[in-house]
């Protein structure tokens, strides 16, 4: 059955922040368990044709690392119909642009053409889930493409590991397949055979695995039949097991160094393991790193760049997923600044977090800016489709594209204290000294 979903309009971000226009969308499902939601914008010259699945590397067998990230390369080889090395072709000759991008989660792979070529980025989504050619010389050659990213993102570039958690998630996690990077390693690549590759599409790439969305300049009921044409006939897959892995709490600080032979400049780490991203915690977390690091009227900027200056530049950040997630806190020393200096600094933050509340002046500059962000979060056709498809997939609520903002309003300065209690401990977290090659010497 079709939901047709209409939701008012934020007026509570009436005055300063100004208006956040609702996103209207319509969401249903195919026989064969494709979810399809459309989002109607006549104001805009394009549509957005997306396609979630939901398989990321937290899915792939272990010694099978880098599957997931793999195949966001690999199904742009070619299908029955398009021929191998014209995908990116056809899309720039019909004023289109596309792209695709894994997580430890799901992949998500779309095309933005003018709006008069709807049925084009359908066709070649259907293209892309129906019949697509994996065969050796496209494994083949995506491995060295594969190899490539790696090399100049992670093995070259200056803090890859950090970037990419390379050097953090194999400590934090000890059961749970996130441990592992998303682009995985070369060797467990180079090691699979062919039929590897073809069992992972088979295993996760069906319509009852996957989101459609199609945001933009169109109609509703010539996209339903064209949706229908294209994507109804494509054979339902077997049921996916979800992973479903608990870790035990860290209960002891855990220490450890990672090199990288592309700094000079070395960096303190804390890492703590946080909540699924479906949790008040995990939107919680997002406003304490605000409160740390976001500008420079942030409480570490300003105590360790500004006053103290023993930090050339501070960081916080959550990363969220769909089972647990990390926060990670850092510094970069300025000068001969040891590390221990660092930590000590960013400690003296954290306990003041979790011994008094933020002040209401604060507390209101940070309700602002969230307000402001979920203005401005969907500014564009291909952001509220990816949005759409996350907030369906990983979330479980679509609605949230227009609702999550109140989250964070019930957010209070207690809430954010308990927070800093429970989770920013010594013993609940990784001690990352992140140093140059050099340094072994």
């Amino acid at each position: 059955m079709i939901n047709k979903i209409k939701l008012s309009v934020c007026a509570l971000l009436l005055g300063a922040t100004g208006f956040a226009q609702e996103v209207e969308f319509t969401e249903y499902d195919l026989d064969n368990g494709l979810h399809v939601i459309l989002h109607q914008d006549k104001t805009v010259p394009v549509v957005t044709t997306g396609v979630m699945y939901h398989v990321g590397a937290k899915d792939e067998e272990a010694g099978r690392s880098g599957f997931a990230h793999f195949f966001e390369h690999l199904l742009f080889e070619g299908t029955e119909n398009v021929e191998r090395g014209e995908w990116f072709k056809i899309v720039s000759a019909n004023g289109g642009r596309n792209n695709a991008n894994t997580t430890q989660d799901r992949t998500y792979y779309y095309e933005t053409f003018p709006s008069n070529n709807l049925e084009l980025g359908l066709w070649m989504e259907s293209e892309r889930m129906l019949h697509p050619i994996i065969n050796k010389i496209g494994v083949d050659t995506q491995n060295e493409v594969v190899k490539e990213e790696k090399r100049s993102r992670i093995d070259n570039a200056p803090y890859g590991k950090i970037i990419y958690a390379t050097g953090i998630n194999k400590y934090v996690f000890d059961k749970h397949p996130y441990k592992n990077s998303v682009i995985g390693t070369m060797e467990d690549l180079d090691a699979a055979e062919l039929s590897e590759f073809n069992n992972f599409f088979d295993k996760y790439y069906g319509p009852n695995n996957a989101t459609l969305v199609v945001a933009g300049n169109i109609d509703l009921d010539e996209t339903k039949n064209l949706i229908e044409q294209y994507f109804s006939d494509i054979p339902k897959g077997e049921k996916v097991d979800r992973i479903n892995i608990s870790e035990e709490p860290i209960t002891k600080t855990i220490v450890a160094t990672e090199y990288d032979s592309n700094i000079q400049i070395p960096a303190k780490l804390f890492v703590y393991r946080t909540p699924s991203m479906k949790e008040k915690d995990a939107y919680v977390l997002e406003m304490i790193s605000s409160i740390l690091t976001d500008g420079k009227s942030s409480r570490m900027y300003k105590k360790m760049v500004d006053d103290d200056k023993i930090a050339l530049q501070v960081l916080a950040f959550p990363r969220s997923q769909e089972d647990y997630g990390t926060y990670v806190m850092g510094a970069l020393p300025l000068g001969d600044t040891p590390l221990e200096d660092l930590a000590t600094s960013m400690d003296q933050e954290i306990k003041k977090l979790q011994s008094e509340l933020i002040s209401e002046k604060e507390y209101q500059k940070l309700q602002n800016k969230f307000e402001n962000n979920f203005v401005n979060s969907n500014s564009s056709v291909e952001g509220i489709a990816s949005s759409l498809a996350t907030y369906n997939m990983l979330y479980g609520n679509t609605n949230l594209i227009n609702e999550e903002i109140k989250i964070y309003q019930n957010i209070t300065r207690e809430d954010i204290q308990k927070v800093a209690k429970k989770y920013l401990n010594k013993d609940q977290r990784l001690e990352l000294d992140y140093l140059a090659e050099s340094a072994k010497e």
